[in-house]
């Protein structure tokens, strides 16, 4: 039970000032007069005054709150290094011993785990939610057992209490990172790209070593080793050696006492891209489809186009020598012969031969494609007369020969069964509501051609076929640029050609047979194209070694998926077949990885206000002390915590000082009697 006097006016506070100004200058005013009653109609003023400001005697019933200690227990990746787990725990079982002894002391325990994702140690946000499940006038002191690597800092909430971090870990700890200070997400393929890499000692390291070997592996090959020194930037040329995605892994062994391993790799994972394309068109004669090409291939800013269009029409014999036919040399010699591997791809469109390019020319190019080359022939009329291209030394590398006709019949292009699942043709959409083509050349593919589109009666229309390390391509029709033109409704003929054109020049992503994984955190998305029927399962080798094996499911005709989630850190290998595939989940060395030796500086600027402390485990547990609010909180071997005394108001009693009655008999009383004495005199 407490008592107090309070008050509450029965009008403002302002209201009563200005009337008791008034009425103690109407006294003055009696006693300069000298009246006799002054004193009497003082205390009627004093009584009417007191009434007005409506004091009363007020009781509390209250109960006392106890105090309430937060433990905050950092449960993060890093907590799991050497001994910390068992530090820490042995620490939170005698802090909450001793908080229970205490006398009117409740102890609420806070488990910090790993943030989200990549996030790291949360312990700020931890608090802030600790601090708004309570009320913060009973909060005596907060104690968080932890390595301090806290990594939402800037999420500190105001504290109601000293905070004190108690550091697990140990002085002689000492841990080696591999650090990848630039990981473009592309780079040009056969073009070096320099990455700048840096091996870093942290906490009590020997130091004996001034250098220390680095491990280097390109989409999971075995690795080789180079000698670099330590605690220096290192700049390292790298090539990528392929288009596409490229896994690079760089890790340093481990070493004599380190705390882990963890942050000894980096993972880079570069996209090769060609730098530009090099693309030569030969065009045998002017047609409405040339312009069609050659805008394609224009519009690409990464393609260099080398255009040659041969304008004298063959049924003209005037006897002028084919070499005078030029404005400028046409330089065959220099294209055919010295700079022929240059060249990424080379289109005849409606070419024949008229003795401007030598056999021997057309020979080189054979062995061009072979070589790897890549060539594209779109065929018009000429491909069935006696002048076609493929009554030269190309013939062998053709995928289809001439049969000498030449339909000029309505018909629309089909895609094949095969080219439903070839990615040069699939997805195009149905060929019912494509607009027609009025001329095909006939021909018959070759046993290793494959046919992925059809013209007129089923005929073979596109062919695609690999020689050698090589590819062609024979699309047995000059008509293409209807579509283009939107005759008869048009059709998807620029996608149709930037295909066969990226295809030919070897772009990943249309590849016939392949396996590949896009990364999303620690889930992958695992895809598996074909030309075949069926796949069988993908077998995943985990970081650890591990085999797995994961089925796929048919999403459209020759593509295959299926998802994956990855519970390690690290390179994944996948392999179906004669397919394989590398891909690396989340970061090679996670942020709790990063920095792993304890230190207290993180928290320094929270903690230092309300003049917490910052101990070390290893040095033995604290004691506890009670100190009062802004008195230093911590000292060697202590730490304090401030008694907030609590209360909880059950019952409230108010009893009035100065009730109505007996206000209006004393003021009547002593008006009444100053004028009674201001009358005898």
């Amino acid at each position: 039970m407490t008592g107090t006097i309070i008050f509450d006016p029965l009008i403002p506070w302002p209201a009563l000032a200005a009337l008791a100004v008034l009425s103690l200058a109407a006294v003055a005013l009696a006693l300069w007069r000298r009246l006799s009653g002054w004193a009497l109609r003082l205390l009627a003023v004093l009584a009417i005054l007191g009434a007005l400001t409506g004091p009363g005697y007020q009781v509390e019933d209250r109960a006392p709150l106890s105090d309430i200690v937060l433990l905050l227990e950092d449960d993060s990746a890093s907590q799991s290094l050497s001994d910390r787990p068992d530090q820490m725990a042995a620490a939170a079982d005698a802090l909450a011993a001793q908080l229970s002894a205490r006398p009117n002391t409740e102890l609420r325990r806070v488990r910090v785990p790993d943030g989200a994702g990549d996030a790291g140690t949360e312990l700020m946000t931890a608090l802030s939610s600790a601090l708004a499940e309570v009320p913060r006038g009973r909060i005596a002191g907060i104690i968080a057992l932890s390595d301090g690597r806290v990594h939402d800092i800037e999420r500190a909430p105001d504290l109601p209490a000293p905070l004190h971090l108690l550091l697990t870990g140990r002085a002689r700890d000492w841990d080696r990172r591999l650090i990848a200070r630039n990981a473009p997400a592309f780079a040009i393929i056969g073009e070096p790209v320099t990455l700048t890499l840096r091996i870093e000692d942290s906490g009590a390291a020997p130091q004996t070593d001034a250098q220390a070997p680095l491990d280097i592996s390109v989409d999971g090959a075995p690795p080789q080793r180079f000698t670099v020194p330590i605690g220096r930037d290192i700049d390292l040329p790298v090539t990528l050696p392929h288009g596409g995605r490229n896994v690079i892994r760089f890790s340093v062994p481990e070493a004599n006492g380190e705390l882990t391993t963890r942050n000894n790799s980096a993972l880079i994972q570069m996209n090769g891209v060609r730098d530009r394309l090099r693309v030569l068109l030969v065009s045998g004669e002017p047609h409405a489809g040339g312009r069609t090409w050659r805008n394609l291939l224009k519009s690409d800013s990464s393609v260099d186009l080398v255009h040659f269009t041969i304008l004298r029409p063959p049924e003209k014999q005037d006897g002028v020598p084919v070499d005078e036919l030029s404005l400028i040399a046409f330089p065959t010699r220099e294209l055919f012969l010295e700079k022929i591997d240059d060249f990424d791809l080379i289109i005849f469109d409606r070419y024949q031969r008229r003795g401007i390019l030598p056999a021997i020319y057309l020979d080189n190019v054979a062995n061009y494609v072979t070589k790897g080359g890549a060539v594209l022939v779109a065929a018009g009329p000429d491909f069935a007369t006696a002048d076609s291209i493929y009554r030269s030394p190309l013939s062998p590398v053709l995928p289809a020969r001439p049969t000498a006709r030449v339909i000029e019949q309505r018909y629309r292009p089909k895609v094949t069964e095969l080219g439903a699942r070839h990615p040069v043709t699939a997805d195009l959409g149905g060929g019912d509501h494509w607009g027609a083509w009025l001329r095909q050349i006939e021909v018959e593919p070759e046993a290793s051609g494959e046919v992925v589109m059809t013209g007129y009666e089923g005929k073979p229309l596109l062919i695609l076929d690999r020689v050698g390390e090589g590819r062609v391509a024979l699309l047995a029709s000059d008509h293409a640029w209807l579509w283009s033109r939107g005759y008869d409704g048009g059709g998807p003929q620029l996608e149709l050609l930037r295909r066969l054109a990226h295809w030919m020049m070897k772009e990943p992503e249309l590849e016939e047979e392949a396996l590949t994984a896009e990364a999303t955190g620690q889930s992958m998305r695992i895809t598996r194209r074909t030309l075949g029927e069926t796949v069988g399962p993908v077998t995943v080798t985990r970081p650890d070694g591990s085999e797995e094996e994961i089925a796929l499911q048919q999403v459209s005709p020759g593509r295959y998926e299926a998802s994956y989630d990855g519970a390690e850190i690290g390179l994944y290998r996948l392999a179906e077949g004669d397919q394989n595939a590398v891909i690396g989940l989340g970061p090679a060395a996670p942020r709790e990885f990063e920095q792993t030796i304890a230190t207290g500086d993180v928290m320094a600027s929270v903690i230092a206000p309300l003049r917490g402390g910052i101990l070390r485990l290893e040095d033995g547990l604290p004691r506890l002390r009670d100190v009062r609010a802004g008195r230093p909180a911590a000292g060697r071997g202590w730490i304090g915590l401030t008694p907030r005394g609590a209360y909880e108001t059950r019952d409230v009693r108010q009893t009035p000082l100065l009730p109505a009655w007996l206000v209006l008999v004393l003021a009547s009383a002593l008006i009444l009697g100053g004028w009674l004495r201001e009358g005898r005199r």
